[in-house]
């Protein structure tokens, strides 16, 4: 069921315990610790928090709950978590921790029969497919699903796979475009809408937010229902509250 209201939800892309976070999926910069991020974005207003464990499917490893274990205890929203989630188990150990919500996305790839035991196990409410985007003619939509942290493409149509995941009982999709990942150009604006009109599930965008007009954009051209952000965060170029006072004068329901 799609939220009356439309969510800003930080991004924290962690490796090693770390907060960091590149363009286009390379060039990473270390930006600090993901916990105090995490609490000084609670108490500015954000609706929920993402936090993304960007290098554990390509090292063949869990989550490392360390970061997670520091910042949810600072946190009085939703936070969802994801990177090398590749079981029932792997998501209770992360949901035991005080985790809403876990995101799946390689794994679930590679064995959707995933997304319906974590529903199963969970409920649809507290399983989000990720999916990582790039542009690709050859694909029926013209955008092919990656994974592997956006190494390895799987030939794959990123709409049908939506709609697969829908299906199998995803509660929310979480499409990033890789062509637009950390550039602050705008998100992908054609695939968020293609995605977004495929499903009735939340949709949330995802890379590429440089202006708080990317914001409303998203919502009014590509269909979303939360936007993701992280530069113009993570660099204090606006504040959570900018954001959604923003999309408040746009006509846009928000928590003030």
């Amino acid at each position: 069921m799609k939220p009356p209201y439309r969510r800003v939800i930080p991004c924290l892309d962690t490796k090693d315990g770390r907060l960091v976070k590149g363009v286009n999926f390379v060039n990473i910069k270390d930006l600090g610790d993901p916990a105090e991020s995490g609490a000084a974005y609670c108490a500015a207003g954000a609706d929920e928090l993402v936090l993304l464990d960007i290098t554990a499917t390509l090292e063949g490893r869990r989550t490392l709950l360390d970061a997670v274990r520091r910042t949810v205890p600072r946190l009085t929203i939703p936070l969802t978590v994801g990177g090398g989630i590749r079981s029932v188990d792997d998501a209770r150990a992360l949901l035991d921790l005080g985790v809403a919500k876990v995101s799946v996305n390689s794994a679930a790839v590679a064995r959707p029969a995933l997304v319906g035991e974590l529903a199963k196990a969970f409920g649809p409410d507290r399983v989000t497919v990720a999916i990582d985007t790039r542009r690709n003619p050859a694909c029926p939509s013209g955008f092919e699903v990656m994974v592997k942290g956006g190494t390895a493409g799987t030939g794959r149509d990123a709409v049908a796979w939506a709609k697969e995941a829908e299906a199998l009982g995803a509660g929310a999709i979480l499409p990033t475009s890789m062509d637009a990942d950390g550039t602050q150009a705008g998100y992908d604006l054609p695939m968020t809408r293609a995605i977004a009109d495929a499903v009735s599930l939340p949709v949330i965008a995802s890379g590429g937010a440089g202006t708080l007009e990317h914001l409303h954009a998203a919502i009014a051209e590509g269909h979303a229902d939360a936007v993701l952000v992280a530069s113009i965060a993570h660099f204090g170029t606006f504040t959570i509250r900018q954001m959604k006072e923003f999309l408040a004068g746009k006509g846009h329901a928000v928590r003030l």
